[in-house]
């Protein structure tokens, strides 16, 4: 079932860094002018500055600068639902965010970790 999460192309990423980012330095990593695009699940920072999707105008740019935890789990795109708080999910709405990091885990780079983040496990 994992092979289910499989990039379409094989994807060569860096080992995983374990920075501490601020919450101010994730804010600014929104693919604004050219910059990098940053997303959080779990406190995990993956750069997405390469997808389109996750750029200004793209269709998960609401994403972008944030830890999206909850907005994933529940498969949302709505502004209110972006944020890092997940634990008080059902059980099926964490099964989909486990889903999300790994399928995030086989194409993104980790660049770090939300500084004082208290989701990641």
């Amino acid at each position: 079932m994992a092979a289910k999460f499989e990039p379409k192309e094989p994807v060569n990423l860096d080992p995983p860094k374990n920075d501490p980012i601020s919450v101010e330095e994730l804010a600014k990593a929104t693919g604004d002018d050219g910059g990098k695009c940053y997303v959080a699940i779990k406190g995990k920072v993956y750069d997405v500055t390469g997808n389109k999707a996750y750029q200004p105008g793209g269709s998960y740019h609401v994403f972008a600068g944030k830890d999206a935890s909850r907005a994933l789990a529940k498969v949302s795109t709505k502004e209110e639902d972006v944020r890092p708080e997940w634990q008080d999910l059902p059980e099926n709405e964490k099964k989909v965010l486990d889903d999300w990091v790994t399928y995030f885990s086989k194409r993104y780079n980790v660049v770090g970790r939300v500084e004082g983040a208290s989701n990641m496990e």
